[in-house]
């Protein structure tokens, strides 16, 4: 759904906005947060690799609310192939 999260810098924290729909695996750049080169005095960029967390020990409305979610997402909005709930199965069993 999107949001800001506070991630770790060199100099500090930054504040990253995270775009609805943003994948697991997508990397994103701040600009002017990375190390500065050797040849130069401007500090480079740093990349930050996105990982989405699923939950675990869902309580049974959580679980009810999931599979209903499932049954609306039916019209595969989703840009991967496989289904949500085939994922968190496929995380759950590994």
């Amino acid at each position: 759904m999107g949001g800001d999260v506070e991630i770790p810098t060199l100099d500090g924290h930054a504040r990253l906005k995270v775009a609805a729909e943003t994948q697991s695996g997508q990397v994103l750049r701040l600009k002017g947060k990375g190390i500065k080169g050797v040849r130069s005095h401007a500090a480079g960029d740093l990349y930050c690799h996105v990982v989405v967390e699923t939950p675990v020990n869902l309580s049974a409305k959580q679980k009810e609310l999931l599979r209903e979610f499932e049954s609306l997402n039916q019209q595969n909005n989703n840009p991967k192939a496989q289904s949500f709930m085939d994922k968190v199965k496929e995380f759950f069993s590994q």
